[in-house]
């Protein structure tokens, strides 16, 4: 499938997922599970950092539209793909995996470990940066890092779990011409 068709078709399913299922789902009015930012973790390894940041944009100002939010979602997506080359160039050497295959999973990224590395530092980092927009303010401190904690640990485990239900067939790049 045309890797242009299979963003968009991944980008409606995960916004029409976390709109109309998800939003859906309080945890004691305290977490609301997110799984749309994996778009933006899956995007390929070598997109235009330009690029990146435009459809991480759209993609959170799209669900603010859908939550009436004054983009929220957009603030906490553009920090995250903002921050995703710097950590993937941390994690992964030049020399392996991101030149072998095109966008990152537990295979491309050397096992579960890196992974887990990987996209907990960006769903925490989206977090953090989303309720203290949402909160604007630290009055009840604990209540803020129990909501992050709580969130970020729920929407890592529904990554987990997509991640085994709808395996990505990996393409193995070479170096051939």
């Amino acid at each position: 499938m045309n890797g242009i068709i299979k963003n968009i078709l991944r980008f409606s399913l995960l916004i029409l997922t976390q709109v109309y299922v998800l939003d859906n789902i309080r945890l004691h009015q305290m977490a609301t599970p997110y799984v749309y930012f994996i778009f933006i973790l899956w995007l390929p390894f070598k997109i235009n950092r330009s690029v990146l940041l435009l459809l991480s944009f759209f993609l959170g100002y799209t669900l603010d539209g859908f939550r009436h939010n004054p983009g929220f979602h957009a603030a906490a997506c553009v920090l995250m793909a903002y921050l995703r080359p710097f950590l993937i160039n941390l994690l992964i050497t030049q020399e392996s995996s991101d030149t072998s295959y095109e966008e990152p999973s537990i295979k491309s990224m050397g096992g579960l470990l890196p992974y887990l590395v990987y996209a907990g530092s960006l769903i925490l980092i989206h977090n953090v940066w989303l309720f203290a927009l949402e909160a604007w303010q630290f009055v009840d401190i604990g209540y803020f890092l129990i909501k992050t904690i709580v969130c970020t640990l729920i929407s890592l485990t529904l990554l987990l779990i997509i991640e085994l239900l709808f395996s990505r067939k990996q393409k193995f790049r070479t170096n051939a011409a």
